[in-house]
């Protein structure tokens, strides 16, 4: 089966290159070992570990080589939907009835699943789940929604740059039952806006807290298509 490999923020499962190796992401803040350094060193370590995991919620890129067995449970949903229920990574999404599922290679670290359309598209759904260090035990560990949010989209942001980059706009941001949901838009230059919906989580599987990044996104002339069906999938998203 070919190999897939794709970020979540330009995932394309016809897959024309990848941004960014897997073994490149720096996870940051999984030594779980006593630090025998104290003082100034450590506190500026784990600031710069906080502002590397926030930009990895925006920029990890990961490899899909494998489709797997999937747990579909058929709750009370839309006729055109289905329920995703992982019950490894503890979480539940409904996605459209007809997408296609993929999950990455994991390496003890991190999960990979990406759901999208049978047919080329720019529009999927894509969950990294990476493991965290025990000072991260909730979200506000990164920030406020709001600051965090900023801080996501403004380490995305390459429009000040000459010749300038992708350029990246908030939207929206708010908190709610534990998760961080946000809104936001990317566009390189000459290229079509591409329409980014997140929802951060954080929980503990018994051994180690994970972070949870979800991302649903489609780009402008496939707003009507595919729009209402990534809304509803990224709404839909639970930890269990």
């Amino acid at each position: 089966m070919a190999t897939l490999s794709c970020s979540p923020f330009f995932f394309n499962h016809t897959c024309s290159g990848t941004k960014k190796n897997l073994n490149q992401v720096i996870l940051g803040c999984k030594n779980n070992v006593p630090d025998s350094r104290k003082g100034v060193q450590v506190k500026e370590e784990s600031l710069t570990k906080r502002r590397e995991l926030l930009l990895q919620a925006g920029s990890v890129a990961f490899s899909l080589s494998a489709f797997t067995s999937i747990a579909l449970a058929e709750d009370d949903v839309a006729e055109d939907f289905r329920v995703y229920s992982d019950d490894i990574n503890k979480f539940k999404i409904t996605i459209p009835r007809d997408w296609q599922i993929g999950a990455g290679e994991g390496d003890g670290v991190r999960a990979l699943i990406a759901f999208y359309p049978q047919e080329a598209s720019n529009s999927n759904v894509s969950i990294v789940i990476t493991s965290l260090g025990a000072d991260f035990t909730k979200l506000e560990s990164f920030g406020k929604v709001d600051e965090f949010a900023e801080n996501l989209v403004s380490g995305l942001d390459r429009s000040w740059q000459r010749p300038p980059g992708v350029k990246a706009k908030l939207i929206d941001s708010k908190a709610s039952k534990g998760l961080y949901y946000i809104e936001y838009t990317l566009q390189n230059p000459g290229e079509s806006l591409r329409h980014l919906y997140s929802v951060l989580g954080i929980a503990d599987n018994g051994v180690y807290n994970r972070l949870y990044t979800l991302t649903g996104q489609f780009v402008d002339e496939e707003s009507e298509k595919y729009g209402v069906k990534v809304q509803k999938a990224v709404s839909s998203f639970r930890l269990i």
